[in-house]
């Protein structure tokens, strides 16, 4: 259970702070220990959050705009990235391993609607707009916030945006856009902490997400078969991310952890695409860069300052 809850606090949040936590400076050596290594693996794994939400292309296998009212796309996809996650229970080893190894899916409903035709592609404009479904009853003690955004017992998260046409595209010059994302995941919760650090959960956290995408995309079409490369800038940040977790100090002493997430980073991804009529299935391979935040604390299995590459797989439908 802990190594599932962990899964879920490291995946959502990051800090702009210097290599050690002020706030984790505590008497108890090895609270302190834990407190940092908490917080450079909630600091490590917020961008890869980031980008399971985002994915890389807003229309997964094209940059070419719908051509105005009257025209709508609708794509389910599964976005996915691989990870390596500290194992929470050496948080104080000199060089902390990893307990999960593995790719991390997230399901996506995305849609596009044509607002404005443009001339020749130019000025062209797409309303864009997606939702994410995380459940929470799989894991005992994970919920929703009552005031947050669900559906039942699972997790919506939403986004809303819009894409610009530069070029419409006739072969060989490729069609060009550029678009903007503004995607969340709603406040989670999970668990109470125990009476004693001898009872309950040894930890609990709070947290939410918000990401802003920025893309340029260039795609060709080839009869039965599309291909577009893009890049973009994504900025990743939490409005509020908590962790309380036993102290030492005493048996019920108990310390709280609240950082202001805020990350930065590239992305660089190729899709294709087969047409079939309406449907087209789609793929997705991209690239997230690294970035070394000065960790306090020395991971064994995986280096933290790397980048990652992501995929995604989906169906279209064109109307």
């Amino acid at each position: 259970m802990r190594h599932i809850v962990t899964v879920l606090a490291f995946m959502v949040g990051t800090t702009s702070l210097a290599a050690q936590e002020p706030q984790c400076n505590l008497p108890n050596p090895d609270a302190t220990a834990a407190c940092n290594t908490a917080v450079d693996a909630i600091r490590a794994f917020h961008p890869l959050a980031g980008m399971i939400v985002s994915g890389g292309n807003p229309v997964i296998g094209t940059a070419t705009t719908l051509g105005g009212i009257g025209h709508l796309s609708v794509t389910a996809r599964v976005n996915a990235i691989k990870a390596a996650l500290p194992n929470p229970d050496s948080a104080n080893s000199t060089s902390v391993p990893a307990s999960f190894h593995g790719a991390i899916p997230a399901p996506i409903v995305e849609a596009s609607l044509g607002l404005l035709g443009g001339k020749g592609g130019l000025l062209s404009v797409d309303a864009l707009a997606s939702a994410v479904i995380l459940p929470t009853s799989g894991v005992s003690g994970l919920s929703v916030d009552s005031n947050a955004t669900h559906i039942g017992s699972a997790a919506l998260g939403i986004g809303y945006g819009a894409r610009v046409g530069v070029l419409g595209g006739h072969f060989p010059v490729p069609a060009v856009s550029v678009s903007w994302m503004h995607r969340t995941l709603p406040r989670l919760q999970y668990g109470t902490l125990g009476a004693t650090f001898l009872s309950g959960d040894q930890f609990a956290f709070s947290m939410d997400l918000r990401a802003d995408n920025y893309r340029a995309v260039a795609s060709w079409k080839f009869v039965m078969v599309d291909v577009a490369a893009g890049l973009g800038i994504d900025h990743y940040t939490s409005s509020q991310t908590s962790i309380s977790f036993h102290d030492g100090a005493s048996p019920t002493s108990v310390t709280t952890i609240v950082i202001n997430p805020n990350n930065t980073r590239e992305v660089l991804f190729v899709d294709g695409g087969l047409n079939l009529a309406a449907v087209k299935l789609v793929a997705e391979l991209g690239f997230q860069t690294g970035k070394d935040q000065s960790f306090a604390t020395t991971f064994r299995d995986f280096d933290p300052k790397a980048g990652h590459v992501f995929g995604g797989l989906g169906v279209r439908f064109g109307f």
